[in-house]
Protein backbone atom coordinates (compact mmCIF):
# COMPACT_ATOMS: atom_id res chain seq x y z
CA UNK A 1 0.00 0.00 0.00
CA UNK A 2 1.74 3.70 -0.98
CA UNK A 3 2.23 5.88 1.86
CA UNK A 4 -0.52 8.30 1.04
CA UNK A 5 -3.16 5.56 1.40
CA UNK A 6 -1.76 4.83 4.44
CA UNK A 7 -1.73 8.04 5.59
CA UNK A 8 -5.61 8.51 4.24
CA UNK A 9 -6.73 5.40 6.06
CA UNK A 10 -5.76 6.75 9.35
CA UNK A 11 -7.62 9.53 8.52
CA UNK A 12 -4.72 12.11 8.75
CA UNK A 13 -4.68 14.26 5.76
CA UNK A 14 -5.84 17.64 7.29
CA UNK A 15 -3.70 17.11 10.89
CA UNK A 16 -0.75 16.35 9.06
CA UNK A 17 -1.05 18.47 5.85
CA UNK A 18 -0.40 15.00 3.82
CA UNK A 19 -2.73 17.34 0.75
CA UNK A 20 0.33 18.07 -0.57
CA UNK A 21 1.34 14.38 -1.51
CA UNK A 22 -0.94 14.56 -4.55
CA UNK A 23 1.49 16.87 -5.97
CA UNK A 24 5.27 15.72 -4.81
CA UNK A 25 6.98 13.31 -5.91
CA UNK A 26 9.46 12.69 -3.13
CA UNK A 27 9.10 9.35 -1.30
CA UNK A 28 9.66 9.95 2.52
CA UNK A 29 10.18 6.34 3.77
CA UNK A 30 7.85 4.47 6.12
CA UNK A 31 7.77 2.12 9.13
CA UNK A 32 6.35 -0.02 11.00
CA UNK A 33 7.53 -2.32 13.74
CA UNK A 34 9.26 -5.50 15.30
CA UNK A 35 8.42 -6.30 19.11
CA UNK A 36 11.41 -7.43 20.56
CA UNK A 37 10.65 -7.42 24.24
CA UNK A 38 7.29 -6.36 26.27
CA UNK A 39 7.62 -5.29 29.73
CA UNK A 40 5.28 -4.30 32.63
CA UNK A 41 3.60 -0.93 32.53
CA UNK A 42 1.84 0.73 35.31
CA UNK A 43 -2.10 0.86 34.00
CA UNK A 44 -2.56 3.98 36.22
CA UNK A 45 0.27 5.55 34.89
CA UNK A 46 -0.96 8.73 32.52
CA UNK A 47 2.66 8.57 30.53
CA UNK A 48 3.71 12.16 29.31
CA UNK A 49 7.36 11.62 29.46
CA UNK A 50 10.02 8.86 29.21
CA UNK A 51 13.29 8.86 29.72
CA UNK A 52 15.87 5.92 29.78
CA UNK A 53 19.37 5.88 31.73
CA UNK A 54 21.81 3.71 33.03
CA UNK A 55 19.23 0.42 32.98
CA UNK A 56 16.13 2.15 34.92
CA UNK A 57 13.30 4.28 33.06
CA UNK A 58 12.47 7.88 34.12
CA UNK A 59 8.88 8.78 33.54
CA UNK A 60 6.37 11.67 34.02
CA UNK A 61 2.89 11.24 34.41
CA UNK A 62 -0.42 13.63 34.02
CA UNK A 63 -3.44 14.96 34.77
CA UNK A 64 -4.13 17.45 37.83
CA UNK A 65 -3.57 15.43 41.24
CA UNK A 66 -2.26 12.29 40.01
CA UNK A 67 1.02 14.04 38.06
CA UNK A 68 4.16 12.14 39.27
CA UNK A 69 7.81 12.28 38.61
CA UNK A 70 8.56 8.07 38.15
CA UNK A 71 12.00 6.17 38.57
CA UNK A 72 10.90 2.36 37.27
CA UNK A 73 12.10 -0.82 36.78
CA UNK A 74 12.51 -1.64 33.27
CA UNK A 75 12.06 -5.43 33.97
CA UNK A 76 9.24 -5.27 36.27
CA UNK A 77 7.53 -1.95 35.56
CA UNK A 78 8.24 -1.71 39.40
CA UNK A 79 8.15 2.26 41.26
CA UNK A 80 11.55 2.79 42.56
CA UNK A 81 10.78 6.25 43.50
CA UNK A 82 8.17 8.41 43.14
CA UNK A 83 7.54 12.09 43.43
CA UNK A 84 4.25 13.78 43.51
CA UNK A 85 3.00 16.87 41.66
CA UNK A 86 1.09 19.83 43.12
CA UNK A 87 -2.79 19.32 42.32
CA UNK A 88 -2.81 22.57 40.14
CA UNK A 89 -0.08 21.19 37.88
CA UNK A 90 -0.76 18.72 34.98
CA UNK A 91 2.78 17.23 34.33
CA UNK A 92 4.36 16.27 30.74
CA UNK A 93 7.79 15.65 29.18
CA UNK A 94 10.56 14.90 30.90
CA UNK A 95 14.25 14.68 30.04
CA UNK A 96 17.66 14.30 31.62
CA UNK A 97 20.07 16.89 31.79
CA UNK A 98 23.32 16.16 33.43
CA UNK A 99 22.45 15.04 36.96
CA UNK A 100 19.47 17.05 36.66
CA UNK A 101 15.98 15.97 35.21
CA UNK A 102 13.38 18.69 33.49
CA UNK A 103 9.90 18.18 34.09
CA UNK A 104 7.24 20.25 32.27
CA UNK A 105 3.88 21.23 33.17
CA UNK A 106 0.84 21.71 30.75
CA UNK A 107 -1.01 24.79 31.18
CA UNK A 108 0.74 26.23 33.78
CA UNK A 109 4.00 27.87 31.88
CA UNK A 110 5.96 26.53 34.42
CA UNK A 111 9.03 23.78 34.66
CA UNK A 112 10.51 21.84 37.28
CA UNK A 113 14.39 21.19 37.53
CA UNK A 114 14.66 17.95 40.41
CA UNK A 115 18.42 16.28 41.61
CA UNK A 116 18.50 13.15 39.63
CA UNK A 117 18.99 10.89 42.22
CA UNK A 118 17.02 12.82 45.46
CA UNK A 119 13.92 13.66 43.27
CA UNK A 120 14.46 17.43 45.36
CA UNK A 121 13.19 20.47 43.76
CA UNK A 122 16.11 22.42 42.61
CA UNK A 123 14.09 25.47 40.49
CA UNK A 124 11.23 26.11 38.76
CA UNK A 125 11.65 27.76 34.98
CA UNK A 126 8.68 29.33 33.31
CA UNK A 127 8.02 29.54 29.36
CA UNK A 128 5.03 30.97 27.68
CA UNK A 129 3.61 28.92 25.46
CA UNK A 130 2.16 25.08 26.87
CA UNK A 131 4.19 22.34 27.96
CA UNK A 132 4.01 18.85 26.10
CA UNK A 133 7.54 16.96 25.13
CA UNK A 134 10.75 17.98 26.40
CA UNK A 135 14.21 15.98 25.01
CA UNK A 136 17.77 17.00 25.54
CA UNK A 137 20.20 16.76 22.44
CA UNK A 138 23.72 17.12 24.32
CA UNK A 139 23.86 20.65 23.83
CA UNK A 140 19.86 22.09 23.57
CA UNK A 141 16.47 21.65 25.28
CA UNK A 142 13.74 20.92 22.29
CA UNK A 143 10.29 21.78 23.78
CA UNK A 144 7.08 20.86 21.70
CA UNK A 145 4.18 22.96 22.87
CA UNK A 146 1.37 20.59 20.92
CA UNK A 147 1.78 23.21 17.20
CA UNK A 148 4.29 22.37 14.97
CA UNK A 149 6.59 24.65 16.64
CA UNK A 150 9.67 22.65 18.67
CA UNK A 151 11.67 25.30 20.64
CA UNK A 152 15.34 25.08 21.42
CA UNK A 153 16.14 26.20 24.72
CA UNK A 154 19.69 26.75 26.89
CA UNK A 155 19.64 23.88 29.55
CA UNK A 156 21.04 26.24 32.01
CA UNK A 157 18.97 29.60 31.67
CA UNK A 158 16.02 28.08 29.84
CA UNK A 159 16.08 31.30 27.90
CA UNK A 160 14.75 30.33 23.98
CA UNK A 161 17.99 30.36 21.69
CA UNK A 162 16.12 29.35 18.46
CA UNK A 163 13.47 27.11 17.30
CA UNK A 164 12.15 25.25 14.22
CA UNK A 165 8.88 24.36 12.16
CA UNK A 166 7.96 20.58 11.43
CA UNK A 167 7.05 20.59 8.13
CA UNK A 168 6.07 17.16 6.04
CA UNK A 169 6.71 18.21 2.32
CA UNK A 170 5.95 21.80 3.34
CA UNK A 171 2.99 21.39 4.90
CA UNK A 172 3.20 21.72 9.15
CA UNK A 173 3.15 18.53 11.61
CA UNK A 174 0.71 19.77 14.50
CA UNK A 175 0.26 17.87 17.71
CA UNK A 176 3.31 17.16 18.11
CA UNK A 177 3.21 15.74 21.52
CA UNK A 178 6.76 13.59 23.68
CA UNK A 179 10.15 13.70 21.95
CA UNK A 180 12.86 11.75 22.43
CA UNK A 181 16.37 12.69 20.74
CA UNK A 182 17.42 9.59 18.76
CA UNK A 183 21.02 8.77 16.39
CA UNK A 184 20.88 12.71 15.72
CA UNK A 185 17.34 12.56 14.28
CA UNK A 186 13.68 14.05 16.78
CA UNK A 187 11.30 11.51 17.07
CA UNK A 188 8.09 12.82 18.20
CA UNK A 189 4.91 11.31 19.03
CA UNK A 190 1.90 12.72 16.95
CA UNK A 191 -0.93 13.34 19.78
CA UNK A 192 -3.81 10.96 19.10
CA UNK A 193 -2.52 9.04 16.11
CA UNK A 194 -0.44 5.60 16.02
CA UNK A 195 2.16 8.07 14.09
CA UNK A 196 5.53 8.95 15.65
CA UNK A 197 7.74 11.60 13.18
CA UNK A 198 10.98 11.16 12.49
CA UNK A 199 12.42 14.84 12.23
CA UNK A 200 16.02 16.32 10.79
CA UNK A 201 17.20 19.23 13.36
CA UNK A 202 18.41 21.46 11.21
CA UNK A 203 15.42 22.13 8.82
CA UNK A 204 12.42 20.70 10.92
CA UNK A 205 11.54 18.64 7.50
CA UNK A 206 10.08 14.97 8.35
CA UNK A 207 12.00 12.49 7.32
CA UNK A 208 9.94 9.39 7.82
CA UNK A 209 6.76 8.26 9.65
CA UNK A 210 6.50 5.15 11.79
CA UNK A 211 3.35 3.66 11.90
CA UNK A 212 2.53 1.87 15.27
CA UNK A 213 -0.71 0.89 14.20
CA UNK A 214 -1.70 -2.15 16.78
CA UNK A 215 0.92 -2.11 18.87
CA UNK A 216 -1.44 -2.13 21.82
CA UNK A 217 -3.42 -5.40 21.04
CA UNK A 218 -7.41 -5.91 21.67
CA UNK A 219 -6.38 -8.40 25.07
CA UNK A 220 -4.80 -5.24 26.54
CA UNK A 221 -7.55 -2.72 26.46
CA UNK A 222 -10.33 -4.65 28.58
CA UNK A 223 -10.04 -1.85 31.04
CA UNK A 224 -9.91 1.77 29.96
CA UNK A 225 -6.28 3.19 27.76
CA UNK A 226 -5.46 6.01 26.09
CA UNK A 227 -3.09 7.05 23.27
CA UNK A 228 -0.07 6.17 22.34
CA UNK A 229 2.49 8.14 24.30
CA UNK A 230 6.07 7.94 25.15
CA UNK A 231 9.21 7.40 23.54
CA UNK A 232 12.66 6.21 25.13
CA UNK A 233 15.84 5.43 23.45
CA UNK A 234 19.22 3.47 25.12
CA UNK A 235 21.83 4.98 23.04
CA UNK A 236 24.84 2.23 25.06
CA UNK A 237 22.60 -0.85 23.38
CA UNK A 238 20.88 1.06 21.06
CA UNK A 239 17.22 0.00 22.02
CA UNK A 240 14.18 1.69 21.54
CA UNK A 241 10.90 2.02 23.95
CA UNK A 242 7.21 3.07 23.76
CA UNK A 243 4.44 2.92 25.52
CA UNK A 244 1.06 4.82 25.94
CA UNK A 245 -0.93 6.64 28.38
CA UNK A 246 -2.47 4.09 30.88
CA UNK A 247 -0.86 0.96 29.01
CA UNK A 248 -0.40 -2.11 30.86
CA UNK A 249 2.63 -2.74 28.37
CA UNK A 250 5.52 -1.26 27.36
CA UNK A 251 7.55 -2.38 24.58
CA UNK A 252 11.19 -2.58 22.87
CA UNK A 253 10.66 -2.37 19.35
CA UNK A 254 12.72 -2.42 16.19
CA UNK A 255 11.77 -0.42 13.09
CA UNK A 256 10.77 -2.33 9.66
CA UNK A 257 11.07 -0.45 6.46
CA UNK A 258 7.51 -0.79 4.20
CA UNK A 259 9.47 0.01 1.31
Amino acid sequence: MSRLLRIFSLGLLASLGAVSVFSCSVVIPDYTYKVVNTYPHDRNAFTQGLVFENGVLYEGTGLRGHSTLRRVELGTGDILQIRELPAQFFGEGVTIYGNKIIQLTWQSNVGFVYDKESFELLQEFNYPTEGWGITYDGNRLIMSDGTSTLHFLDPETFEEIGGIEVLDRGSPVTRLNELEYVQGEIYANVWQTDLIARIAPLTGQVTAWIDLKGLLGPEDRSEPVDVLNGIAYDAENDRLFVTGKLWPKLFEIELASLE
